[in-house]
């Protein structure tokens, strides 16, 4: 099986702007922003999607919020608010099938999203 773009920018095969990494995630600012503040936070372990975690996976999903919100407040996020958005397959917009969260903020978010 190939590697993913994501496992790509973690073995530093693919540039990438990061802005945050430790042993279990990598957090980097996206290519295409649809917000003034556009990172991705993923685990470095590939998982495929949301729907194929498992319940062994339970401490790294976590741990790949918990950074989300460190890296939304390093940002400067958390002063106004911020989305956290995980898509899964593509009817749900993903694109890289490597589980990754967008973290989207410095302007206004309307609900429902486009």
């Amino acid at each position: 099986m190939s590697k993913t773009l994501f496992q790509k920018i973690a073995a530093r095969e693919s540039p990438a702007t990061i802005v945050y990494e430790d042993d279990l995630v990598l957090a980097i600012r996206d290519i295409h922003p649809q917000a003034p503040v556009h990172v991705l936070i993923f685990p470095k372990q590939p998982i495929a999607r949301i729907a194929e975690a498992r319940a062994g996976d339970q401490a790294l999903l976590g741990h790949v919020l918990l950074k989300a919100a460190e890296v939304a407040r390093k940002l400067g996020l958390d002063k106004t608010g911020f989305r956290l958005v995980v898509n899964n397959g593509p009817d749900g917009g993903e694109t890289v099938p490597h589980l990754h969260c967008h973290i989207l903020g410095g302007r206004h978010m309307r609900w429902p999203p486009g």
